[in-house]
C-alpha cells in the first residue's frame, strides 16, 4: 500500500463528560471493583447492540475466555478459530487446554471462509465451538457461517472486538451467535483504556460469567 491508514488516538468530548464521570466515581468511592457506572455501561451496550444482557470484563480476551468456559470447553476439545486474527482470539482456547483448528479466510472480507469451515466440519465433525472474527470491523459472511454452525449444532462465538457499531443486514455484529465479544482497548472504537464485554441472550450464563469474573464470591446472606 502506498498510503498508510493510521490508528486514531482517543477523542475526548469538548463538554468534559468523561471527567464528570471520573469525579463521580471518586466522590462515591466506587473505584473498585465495580459500581453504578459499570452497571450502566453494561445496560447501554446491551441496549445498543440488541442483546438481552451484557457483562463487563477486564479485556476482550477475558470475554472470549469466559465464553469458552460458559460453553464448557475443556481439555482435548476442538475449537474452530479464524486464522487471520490477533493472537488474543486463539489464546483462550489454549487457556482451556483445548485444541484450536484454524480456518482460512476468504478474500472479500478477509474473514472466515464458509467453504473452508464446511471442509473443517468434514474432518472434525464435533468441535465444541466456532470463533469468527470481524477483522478491522468488517463483518464476515455471518449468515452463511451461522447456518453451517446451526446445521452442525455447534455454538458460535463472535470476536467483535473491532466491530462495535458494524451492521450486517441490519443487525449488529456480536449478536448472531451464542456469545458476542467487544473490546475497549485503547485502539478500539470506544475505549475505557482497557476492558471488554460479553453479550448474549442467555441471562443465566452471563450472570455465571460475572460470578466467575469476581472471584466467585457468594452474595451476603
Amino acid at each position: 500500500m502506498e498510503k498508510r491508514i493510521f490508528l486514531s488516538s482517543p477523542h475526548m468530548s469538548d463538554e468534559g463528560y468523561e471527567q464528570q464521570y471520573i469525579k463521580e466515581a471518586f466522590d462515591t468511592n466506587w473505584i473498585a471493583p465495580l459500581g453504578e457506572n459499570v452497571n450502566k455501561f453494561e445496560e447501554e451496550i446491551s441496549a445498543y447492540v440488541g442483546s438481552k444482557t451484557a457483562g463487563a470484563l477486564s479485556s476482550g480476551t477475558a470475554a472470549i475466555h469466559m465464553a469458552l468456559k460458559a460453553l464448557e470447553v475443556k481439555k482435548d476439545d476442538i475449537v474452530f478459530c479464524q486464522s487471520l486474527t490477533f493472537s488474543a482470539t486463539a489464546n483462550p482456547i489454549i487457556y482451556q487446554n483445548a485444541t484450536p483448528v484454524f480456518i482460512d479466510s476468504e478474500k472479500e472480507t478477509w474473514n472466515m471462509d464458509p467453504k473452508a469451515l464446511e471442509k473443517a466440519f468434514e474432518k472434525y465433525p464435533n468441535p465444541k465451538a466456532v470463533i469468527v472474527v470481524y477483522l478491522y470491523g468488517t463483518p464476515a459472511k455471518i449468515d452463511e457461517i451461522k447456518e453451517i454452525c446451526d446445521r452442525h449444532n455447534t455454538p458460535l462465538v463472535e470476536d467483535a472486538a473491532e466491530s462495535l457499531g458494524s451492521m450486517y443486514k441490519g443487525k449488529q455484529t456480536g449478536t448472531f451467535g451464542k456469545y458476542g465479544i467487544y473490546s475497549f482497548n485503547g485502539n478500539k472504537i470506544i475505549t475505557t483504556s482497557g476492558g471488554g464485554m460479553i453479550v448474549s441472550d442467555d441471562e443465566e450464563k452471563i450472570a455465571k460469567v460475572r460470578f466467575w469474573a469476581t472471584q466467585s464470591r457468594e452474595e451476603d446472606s
